[in-house]
């Protein structure tokens, strides 16, 4: 059974620069969660392809979002196995990056994740309701549930889009 995905929070400076952040703690061992963030086998379970993707600080990382036609090109700007993956591509994605945690008691996983982009207030919205989506899929990836990326619809992300406008004030604030 997969885990609530918590709202993600993000803040904002000079008017376009925006930090999302999301924590999500997985009933999964920190070495499955690997696989699903790092990896070109694991990726497209629940984000996107990753071709290439080099294994390695500096590598080349090309993500192609399986949900639509958004291509992102960049380089692998932090990498340390089965800890810290960060990719850093063209706009609109920027800074992606995955903190991975042991959990307590030892057979889940905290995932601390970051994405840095600049882009409008709008273009904030529509990511942290993307990013929102994509976790839901990633807990149900990890289940053994794979997204079937022929039958997306953005009726989900809607949703998720339309409570991440609705509840922006309230949200927690946090220096980046």
């Amino acid at each position: 059974m997969t885990e609530t995905i918590s709202h993600g929070i993000g803040a904002t400076q000079d008017g376009d620069e925006h930090t999302l952040r999301f924590v999500l703690d997985l009933p999964h061992p920190r070495v499955a969660v690997w696989v699903a963030v790092a990896t070109p086998e694991g990726l497209p379970q629940w984000l996107c392809a990753a071709d290439p993707l080099e294994p390695r600080l500096g590598g080349r990382v090309t993500l192609r979002w399986l949900n639509g036609d958004t291509v992102v090109s960049g380089r692998v700007t932090a990498w340390d196995p089965e800890v810290v993956a960060e990719y850093t591509v063209d706009p609109p994605h920027g800074r992606i990056r995955f903190h991975l945690e042991q959990g307590p008691g030892g057979g889940s996983t905290v995932l601390r994740f970051t994405n840095a982009f600049r882009g409008t207030r709008e273009e904030k919205l529509d990511t942290l309701a993307g990013w929102h989506d994509h976790f839901e899929r990633l807990a149900r990836a990890l289940d053994g549930h794979p997204t079937d990326w022929r039958t997306w619809t953005a009726e989900r992300w809607q949703h998720l889009r339309d409570l991440y406008e609705r509840d922006e004030a309230p949200w927690p604030k946090w220096e980046p």
